[in-house]
This record gives structure tokens, sequence and C-alpha cells, in this order.
């Protein structure tokens, strides 16, 4: 089967979509830096990964618990194969298995975390938990918890070549259960959202650009980024190389960047709809000509 990589880096916005460790009272969200101490946050590629395998609408690949106490660990079950499950076809497994070296699957499909584009300024939103307190006539009790609003970039690959595959087991199944999968990732990832603390933060794109290709490069992810509300199309066309120009698709939600206009001119951009129907109708013609 001809080597294909599928590659896609979105922008959606979302608000306070990730904690980590709390310090005392405060629930702190996760965070990197850059440049001279400036904070992002984040969303790790794990709480991307939970949720897109939440909402694929397929059954989730059974687990157990081996060893004891401190040392048991979770993992999947022996007879969990990828012919059953999508969850470890797309994302692999590691399974301990006594007297050998295991079994393992490197993940066919890979996110790298969504970083915020915006700076986080140290907001906090106070808590309590008046309304319950007062029902009984005790003292609230009083919390504080990071926030941020932004917008979040990330990106998405897969070796379209290598789903359905498994060495391990000497499994493979067929083509149209290949591109079944892949197109129902697709539209999972097109209606992608998270639920945190009460609220349901919608991750579907407001722009995406991407496609099919020869190489399996993340081509757009260090290069897609927003600077006053515009997207930067001069750093998106820089990348466009002769042997990705003709197959890379984009689309953008009208209204939402300042520039929108720009960029449809100048990436002839698609609306959302169109767009992930061309790159599902992509995957089903690489996988009806293997």
């Amino acid at each position: 089967m001809k080597s294909k990589g599928l590659t896609l880096t979105i922008i959606f916005q979302a608000e306070s979509a990730n904690y980590g460790e709390g310090i005392g009272n405060v629930a702190s969200l996760k965070k990197i830096s850059r440049n001279k101490g400036d904070q992002y946050t984040y969303i790790s590629r794990q709480a991307i990964r939970y949720n897109i395998i939440e909402q694929l609408g397929e059954e989730t690949a059974p687990v157990k618990a081996e060893g004891s106490g401190e040392k048991k660990v979770i993992q999947f079950s022996a007879d969990a194969t990828i012919d059953k499950y999508p969850e470890i076809d797309f994302f692999g497994y590691l399974k301990t298995e006594k007297s050998t070296s295991g079994r393992k699957r490197s993940a066919k499909v890979r996110l790298s975390n969504a970083i915020s584009l915006e700076t986080f300024k140290g907001d906090l939103d106070f808590l309590t938990n008046k309304g319950q307190a007062d029902k009984v006539n005790e003292n609230m009790n009083i919390a504080q918890a990071e926030i941020h609003k932004s917008y979040y970039r990330y990106t998405i690959t897969a070796d379209l070549d290598q789903i359905g595959i498994d060495d391990e087991y000497k499994i493979e199944i067929e083509n149209k259960e290949k591109s079944r999968r892949v197109k129902k990732l697709l539209d999972t990832i097109a209606f992608l959202y998270r639920d945190i603390r009460g609220r349901r933060e919608d991750l579907k794109p407001l722009f995406v650009i991407g496609g099919v290709y020869d190489i399996k490069n993340p081509v757009f992810q260090n290069v897609v980024d927003i600077k006053n509300n515009k997207i930067l199309i001069s750093d998106i066309q820089e990348v466009l190389f002769d042997n990705i120009k003709d197959e890379t698709y984009c689309a953008v939600i009208g209204g939402k960047f300042d520039n929108g206009n720009e960029v449809n001119q100048k990436l002839n951009a698609k609306t959302m709809p169109e767009f992930f129907s061309i790159v599902k109708q992509k995957v089903d013609d690489y996988y009806e000509g293997n």
C-alpha cells in the first residue's frame, strides 16, 4: 500500500479547558512558558484524545488491572485487537505479558497539545458554594480558579497506510472499514467538544488547513498563528511546497477573524462542511485505489 499521511492543523476557541495540580485552594491551568517568560495555557494531547474516543461513537477497548498495590498497572486486555476496537487501531497499545517482551503498537493517529495563541494574564475566578451553604445556615467555602479564554492550535496526523494493519496479531481489516474509521474520526473532529467544570467547551475548528499527502510531516503545525485577530497568511504560504500545494485545502468561519476575506482570496478557503467533505473524499479515493 502506497505511503500516505493525513494532517490537519486546527484553530478553535475555548475557555479554561484543562487544569493541572492546584496550589492551595487555587485550581491551576496547565501552562508552558515561552520567550521572556510569557505563559500560554494548553490542553494536553491526552485530554484531546480522551474527548475524541469519548465522542467517536465506537466501542472502547477493554482494560484490566495487572499487579498489586502501588505496582498495579491498568492496561488493555490481551484480547483487545484492532479489528474490534478503532481506539487502539488509532492510538496504539502497550500490553505486558509474563515471560515475554509484551506486545505494543505505536500510535497511527498522533496529536499535538492544543496551545493557546494568546498569553495568560493571571485572571482568577472567585468560587463559593453560597447557594448550598445558605440552605443549612453554614459558612460558605471559598476557592479560586485560573481562567483563560483564547484561541488554541493543535495538529492531528494519521498514517493512512498503517491504519487497520497490526503485525503483532497478523491482522488487516478491509479497506472499506479503514476508510469508514478515518472518516468517522474526521466527523468527530469537526464537532469536537469538551466537558469541564459544568461547562461544555466547543472545540470545533474555526480555521483548519491540511490534506492527504505523500509525506507525513505535520506541515502546518509550527506556522499557523494569529496576531491582532488575523491569521498570518504569509507564514502559511511559505511552506506550500510544490509537492503539497495542489493537495492542500483550508476553511475558515466567516466573521471570526479580521482578515477572513483575505484568507478566502489567498488560500482559496472553503466552508467548513466543504473542507471536511473534500478530505473525506480524498480518504475514500486512497483506500479505493489500494
